[in-house]
């Protein structure tokens, strides 16, 4: 079969106005290092795509109140260091969800890993996860 897809360009945020924008941004631009790739208009029509090193994220102030749970749960950030990540996050201000761990994911072969989660500045789950 034909591969059709290459990758994940995206992941989109929708903040809840330009305060909550600008306070997502500060969270994945200066907490946790995600440099700016592109940003566009004013207010509550702002918008920017930082770099997670391997797709994009997008950010926007044009969400709302009404956040539905739909079937995807979390995302997962890639990261050499949990424990460097969760305290400056934690530093931060943010709620620590699941603290670092070790752990398996018992495939074959297995994948050893290092992880936690966070609750990021739009109620968004994110997961930091590194492979030992």
């Amino acid at each position: 079969m034909e591969k059709l897809i290459k990758g994940t360009h995206h992941i989109s945020i929708k903040a809840n106005g330009k305060a909550a924008f600008d306070e997502t941004v500060r969270f994945y631009h200066e907490i946790l290092g995600m440099p700016f790739i592109r940003t566009w208009g004013e207010g509550d029509k702002s918008g920017a795509m930082l770099d997670t090193g391997n797709s994009i994220m997008e950010l926007s102030a044009a969400g709302d109140d009404n956040k539905q749970s739909g079937s995807i749960r979390h995302f997962a950030l890639a990261t050499d260091n949990v424990d460097l990540v969760v305290e400056r996050v934690r530093a931060a201000g943010y709620p620590i969800t699941v603290e670092p761990k070790d752990g398996c994911i018992m495939s074959e072969p297995p994948l050893p890993i290092r992880i936690a989660f966070c609750v990021g500045p739009c109620g968004e789950e994110v997961e930091f996860f590194c492979e030992k």
